[in-house]
């Protein structure tokens, strides 16, 4: 509706040619600032620096004297105005720019309104002493281009008056990506790249200092609602809680106390919250005045509260000022600020310009008498509201505080001066455009000029800036660029000083330096924290807490074999295989290797062990072998006693295979062997009995069994017997042998170093061809157990072969119930108890009746006896 009001608004009025139309000779609303100065062709300036309450009409009188209430100014911002000057000053000095023509300018202010923006923006383009919207009342007055406004609110209102007339705009604030601009207005130009360079830089600057727990304090517009919702997903995405959003109306908005009192209530309780140390502000400069205000009043002690120190984080276009009304106030308040800042640079010859503006001395100037009175709480004279001290008009500036006027180029000053440049360079390229000139130039002479003739030039400017900067304007109108990363360092005296400490460039690329940041005095200068709980420090890891935000969390040690060497670890790590955590869980360290070496005692022991029981083996052998033709050696085949002996001997130097390092031929022999050489002791012993009870058999009288009585029978059954687990054994070896392997699961401190079976199914097969011999063993001698003493060497197998049983059938439950070298010490010493049970049972009685009864040891004495105690 306003749009088409508008465009109502600029239809053509033609006066008739019998009614000529004359310009009204007053004004319902007196604008009461303006600064003009005349020229060829005028650069219009929309600036934002006077605060303005409107008061509600009452109809009882004239709203000339009623609706303009004026209460304080933003001096700092008049510095706007006169960078737009300046640039012009320079331009018209200048012969090699515009040569024979002459830029004046025509500032207006929008007091902060929206009515005032639409009314002195209508005052720009048709009026230089009377009102009348759509008629020029002077013919002098050709605005070419128009600078402003700060806020893209303002801006946008001005756009829709100066998109009618296709008046170029130029924007020296920083406004949100895919806001209104280059669809809906196509003269409207950003002097300043857009916002969302700042929400990088915002989200990269909290990510560098680890600040996780923040508050957000915008303003309460469509720009604050459109900054929330892309900086608030963003703070998601990469770990980032808002601790408290808050939206801050305009002190224009409010109408009341109460209204005032509820939003200083509201303001003030969040921003208690100590553990929210860094709070993002976005707005303009107006909303860091209205904060200020609010929480002045909430606690007007609050700069003195230790734990009011906070980091303030601030977007581009917010500066630290005051109003004239806060001009006994400090800044320390916002000392240690950082702030995202429009690059500016000090340009050669400024500061002499503003030492030379004095009120007696600048013509045309409207704003100056009131930024001067206000500024130095002085009245000029012939001033209605005379105050106790006169000024002299030679007030220096340079002795404001920085809250108030700054003598060096600020951001946005700097951006005004570049705007009036890229339209002089502009019209400077479209006048020296042979073709653009001759259309200019044609019929109707040089000075007129329409403002939309101007576009395709400006679009395609490339302004070298006095600091070696290019700027030049993108598909969107935007100006190209980065911003600069500033640090408010406050002093005692309400000024402060801006510290340059990092930058983000427009390819995102960050860089910070720490080391110059001056932080709030509460911190002390170390680095300020803002969490919602202290860091979970390494050995613990983070767990949610319910019902709350993702960044308020308990810390939980880290679960067993797994560490965090880091602060605030969302899981904690495991790890590698050869390494294991300390008991503080906040490192790995590597793990040992573990296997049943020679050197250590266990391993000591059953070296000794088994070397003793083979010298004893062999010694029982060497016995044998002595009293070969004795009744007792020759009574129970004594090819299978040499045999048995042997492989007993064997298996007593089976441990060898297991001690020490496993290596690839001890692991390929280790099990096989094992099996196979049991297996023929086992065979020699079943031959044995097999022999016992043929023997038996064969004395009875007709017996047909005296033919299988003899050695062949015993070398049969070996043969046979082991022939089979000789068939295993190489098929394992064959298909999936063992070999040497690392175990780095099974102990947290060690890796096991091992011989890995290749297959189980084949270890358990031998395991069980064994345990299947030793019980048929022990069948077989139980039953033949009392038959006459005379041929009797069951009953000693019998109980051989139980020990023997017992011992494998204890070895299964202990060895899978083992871990590392000590299931390796079980099997040797199962291999050493089975052996030395084999031969303390079969052996010990006859070695005892060859060596301590030699008197016993007769053939007369075995046959004639019943029984033989020993």
């Amino acid at each position: 509706m306003l749009r088409l009001q508008l465009q109502q608004l600029a239809l053509p009025m033609m006066p008739s040619p019998g009614h000529p139309m004359k310009c009204l000779e007053n004004d319902p609303l007196p604008v009461p600032h303006e600064w003009y100065q005349s020229g060829d062709f005028l650069i219009g300036g929309i600036m934002s620096h006077i605060i303005y309450h409107f008061q509600i009409q009452s109809f009882e009188k004239h709203p000339s004297h009623e609706l303009l209430d004026i209460t304080s100014f933003v001096t700092k911002f008049y510095q706007h105005l006169l960078a737009l000057a300046f640039a012009i000053h320079e331009i018209n000095e200048n012969p090699k720019i515009l040569p024979n023509i002459t830029l004046g300018f025509h500032i207006y202010d929008n007091y902060n309104d929206e009515r005032m923006i639409y009314r002195t923006t209508l005052d720009l383009l048709f009026r230089l002493h009377h009102f009348v919207p759509n008629y020029k009342c002077d013919p002098q007055k050709n605005v070419i281009a128009v600078i402003g406004g700060l806020g893209s609110d303002t801006s946008f209102h001005i756009a829709n008056i100066l998109g009618l007339y296709k008046i170029p705009q130029l924007t020296f604030g920083s406004f949100a990506p895919g806001n209104k601009g280059t669809t809906e207005f196509p003269s409207f130009y950003r002097m300043i790249p857009n916002e969302d360079l700042q929400y990088i830089g915002i989200i990269k600057l909290l990510l560098h200092f680890r600040w996780t727990w923040v508050g957000i304090f915008s303003v309460d517009n469509d720009s604050g609602e459109h900054f929330l919702q892309n900086l608030e997903p963003r703070l998601s995405q990469n770990r980032i809680c808002s601790a408290f959003t808050e939206k801050i109306p305009q002190q224009s908005q409010l109408h009341g106390m109460s209204e005032f009192n509820a939003i200083i209530a509201r303001l003030y309780q969040p921003f208690t919250d100590i553990r929210a140390r860094t709070v993002i502000v976005y707005g303009e400069t107006m909303i860091v005045i209205s904060l200020h205000t609010y929480l002045y009043f909430g606690d007007p002690g609050y700069n003195d509260d230790p734990s009011s120190g906070k980091v303030w984080i601030m977007t581009a276009q917010i500066d630290l000022a005051l109003t004239t009304l806060q001009k006994s106030w400090d800044m320390k308040f916002f000392q240690g600020s950082i702030s995202f800042a429009i690059h500016s640079n000090d340009l050669p010859g400024f500061h002499q310009f503003l030492q030379l503006i004095k009120p007696l001395l600048t013509q045309g100037d409207d704003f100056l008498k009131d930024f001067w009175e206000q500024t130095f709480d002085c009245s000029l004279a012939n001033s209605p509201d005379q105050m106790d001290e006169i000024c002299t008009g030679e007030e220096k500036l340079e002795s404001l505080p920085r809250p108030l006027f700054e003598m060096e180029m600020t951001g946005h000053s700097y951006h005004i001066y570049n705007a009036v440049y890229a339209v002089a360079h502009a019209m400077d390229a479209m006048y020296s455009s042979k073709f653009n000139q001759r259309a200019i130039m044609g019929h109707k002479g040089d000075r007129d000029l329409q403002p939309w003739k101007l576009h395709p030039f400006l679009q395609g400017i490339s302004l070298n800036t006095s600091d070696g900067r290019t700027i030049y304007f993108d598909t969107n109108k935007e100006a190209t660029g980065g911003f600069d990363i500033m640090n408010f360092v406050t002093f005692p005296n309400k000024s402060f000083h801006r510290v340059k400490v990092g930058r983000v460039d427009e390819g995102q690329e960050f860089v910070i330096n720490e080391n110059i940041i001056v932080w709030h005095r509460t911190f002390n200068q170390g680095l300020p924290i803002s969490r919602c709980n202290d860091y979970c420090l390494p050995g613990y890891q983070k767990k949610k807490k319910e019902g709350k935000k993702f960044c308020c969390y308990d810390c939980v040690s880290c679960p067993e074999g797994k560490i965090s060497h880091q602060k605030d670890m969302e899981d904690c790590l495991k790890c590698p295989e050869d390494q294991y955590p300390i008991k503080e869980q906040d490192v790995c360290i590597p793990k040992t290797m573990s296997f049943l070496s020679y050197e250590e005692p266990l391993g000591i022991s059953f070296s000794l062990a088994a070397v003793s029981f083979s010298l004893i083996t062999a010694s029982v052998l060497g016995i044998f072998i002595k009293h070969k033709d004795t009744p007792i050696v020759k009574a129970n085949n004594r090819a299978i006693t040499y045999t048995l002996l042997i492989f007993l001997m064997l298996c007593f130097l089976c441990p060898f295979l297991f001690l020490g390092q496993p290596e690839k031929m001890t692991c390929f022999l280790q099990q096989s062997a094992f099996g196979l050489i049991f297996s023929l002791a086992i065979s020699c012993v079943l031959a044995k009995t097999i022999t016992v009870i043929l023997a038996f058999l064969a004395t009875q009288p007709g017996s047909r069994k005296r033919k299988w009585v003899g050695q062949r029978l015993a070398t049969l059954v070996v043969l046979a017997i082991s022939s089979i687990q000789a068939g295993i054994c190489t098929v394992w070896l064959g298909t999936s042998p063992p070999f040497p392997d690392l175990d780095t699961q099974s102990l947290n401190e060690e890796i096991i170093v091992k011989c890995n079976e290749g297959s189980l199914i084949m270890f358990y097969i031998v395991l069980g061809y064994m345990g299947l011999l030793s019980l048929l063993s022990l069948i077989l001698a139980f039953l033949v157990r009392k038959f006459p003493d005379t041929f009797n060497e069951a009953k000693f197998i019998t109980f051989s072969m139980l020990v023997f049983c017992s011992v494998w059938i204890s070895f299964v439950p202990t060895y899978l119930s083992t871990k590392g070298k000590y299931m390796v010490a079980v099997e040797i010493f199962s291999i050493l108890a089975s052996s030395a049970g084999l031969m303390a049972c079969i052996f010990s009685p006859k070695c005892y009746i060859i060596m301590l009864r030699p008197e016993l040891n007769n053939r007369q004495h075995l046959m004639n006896r019943q029984h033989i105690k020993i």
